[in-house]
């Protein structure tokens, strides 16, 4: 793990079947730590699961996850103020940023899932739980990430 001044968190997992597991507990363990798993852990180790899981299920490559407290004004710790997290404006108010990356270029596509389908509904997940979400293409892959909103400070 790589910690920077509390704010940030961030693990390499290879592409194995129980990274989901460990990045399911290195999650949780960072939201105790930073006295946020009472209010978003669930949320946010479920949504990391989902994208760790299509991780593996598409990429053969090292699998990222990075949480990084925002600002108040939204803004990512030592970034200028008003300066944008994943998009071209900041969010409004604290939260949590997390971003999952992979070796693979492609961008992921939601698809519908019908009741009994087994898969499909990670990104869907993630569109209704978080705040705002996107992907973004890397040198070596993409990231894909999502910001949960956390109380006003």
């Amino acid at each position: 793990m790589i910690d920077t001044e509390g704010d940030c968190a961030e693990w390499h997992f290879p592409a194995e079947a129980n990274a989901v597991r460990t990045a399911r507990h290195a999650v949780r363990d960072t939201l105790r730590a930073w006295q946020l798993d009472h209010v978003i852990g669930d949320v946010t180790v479920l949504l990391v699961s989902e994208l760790v899981t299509n991780s593996l299920r598409y990429a053969s490559g090292p699998i990222g996850v990075r949480l990084v407290r925002t600002r108040p004004d939204g803004t990512l710790p030592g970034a200028p103020a008003g300066a944008g997290v994943g998009v071209d404006s900041p969010a409004r108010g604290p939260g949590l940023l997390v971003e999952v990356s992979d070796p693979l270029p492609d961008k992921p596509t939601e698809r519908p899932a019908g009741p009994d389908d087994e898969g499909g509904r990670g990104l869907q997940l993630v569109a209704c739980s978080a705040r705002r979400w996107g992907t973004r293409a890397g040198h070596d892959g993409k990231t894909v990430w999502f910001e949960l909103a956390l109380p006003g400070e």
